[in-house]
C-alpha cells in the first residue's frame, strides 16, 4: 500500500515535473531566433491562450494525500501547517487540491497529476496584463504515471520524463476533470486542420496578431497575452508560439537587411 509519508518525495518530485512545451518553430541553437521549420500537424490543431503566470501542480496519490508544487519542487502536503509560500503558489491552489482530492487517482492511474497556471498576482512580474493584483489559476493539463516507479532510480525517473516518458490526458480528459475539479481550462482560442496553420515564420506572426489580447483578465482593462500553445486532441503534439519569439526574430531580420 502506498503511504505518503515512507515515499521518497525526490522521485516522486521528478515523475511530477512539467517538460518544457518545444517552440512551434524550431530554435536557432546559435541565435536563439526561429527558424522556417515549423512542427507539422496531422488533423486538427486546439489552440490555448498561453498565459503568464507561473507554473503549479497538484499530484494526487493513492492513499488520498496530496501534494502542491511549482515547476521545480514540491511546497506543501496535505495537513501542513507550514509551507513554502513561493509566487503564492500553495494558497492559490489548496482549495483545488482539497476539491481534487475527491476524484482520487483510480481509473487514470495511480498518481494523477494536475497542472494550473498561477497568475495575476502582485507576486508575478506579468499581473498588470490581468488586473489589479489578485491571483487566479486556470489548468492547462493533465499527466498521469504508475506509483511502482517510485521503485527506480531516482535517475531512472529523471531519464524517463526527460525522454517523453510522460503520459499526458486528451482534451477530453482534461475537460472532463477540470469541470470535476471546479477549475477553469486555459481559454480555448480555436480549433483548426494542421494544414491550415502557416508554414513560415512571418505568416505565423500574422496569423497569431487576432490573438494578442488576454481573455483570462480579472478585472479591468485585459492586457497582452503571452502567446498560443498548439496542441493535437490526443495530446501527442503540443508546441508553444510565443510572441516574443516571432517578434524577435523578424526584428533581427529586418537589422540583417538593412
Amino acid at each position: 500500500m502506498f503511504d505518503l509519508r515512507n515515499a521518497d518525495l525526490r522521485k516522486l518530485n521528478s515523475m511530477t515535473k512539467y517538460p518544457s512545451i518545444p517552440t512551434h518553430h524550431a530554435l536557432d541553437s546559435k541565435n536563439g531566433g526561429l527558424l522556417e521549420e515549423p512542427t507539422q500537424y496531422e488533423g486538427p490543431v486546439i489552440g490555448t491562450e498561453k498565459v503568464d503566470g507561473t507554473n503549479g501542480r497538484i499530484v494526487l496519490l493513492p492513499d488520498g494525500n496530496w501534494l502542491i508544487g511549482s515547476r521545480e519542487d514540491l511546497l506543501t502536503a496535505r495537513g501542513d501547517i507550514v509551507h513554502n509560500p513561493a509566487l503564492g503558489i500553495v494558497d492559490a491552489l489548496r482549495g483545488v487540491a482539497e476539491k481534487a482530492a475527491t476524484l482520487g487517482s483510480g481509473g487514470f492511474g495511480e498518481v494523477l497529476v494536475l497542472y494550473l497556471e498561477v497568475y495575476g498576482s502582485k507576486q508575478l512580474p506579468a499581473w498588470k496584463h490581468y488586473g489589479e493584483g489578485q491571483a487566479a489559476v486556470r489548468m492547462f493539463d493533465v499527466m498521469t504515471a504508475p506509483v511502482d516507479m517510485l521503485d527506480w532510480p531516482v535517475e531512472r525517473i529523471a531519464s524517463w520524463r526527460q525522454n517523453g516518458g510522460q503520459i499526458f490526458g486528451s482534451e477530453k480528459v482534461l475537460a472532463d476533470l477540470a469541470a470535476q475539479a471546479g477549475v477553469d481550462l486555459t481559454p480555448r482560442l480555436f480549433e483548426i486542420d494542421g494544414s491550415d496553420l502557416p508554414g513560415d515564420v512571418e505568416g505565423m506572426r500574422a496569423f497569431l496578431e487576432q490573438y494578442k489580447t488576454t481573455q483570462v483578465a480579472t478585472s479591468g482593462e485585459p492586457g497582452l497575452n503571452e502567446g498560443v500553445v498548439l496542441r493535437s486532441p490526443d495530446r501527442s503534439v503540443i508546441t508553444k508560439a510565443r510572441f516574443q519569439d516571432y517578434d524577435r526574430t523578424l526584428k533581427r531580420r529586418q537589422k540583417s537587411t538593412k
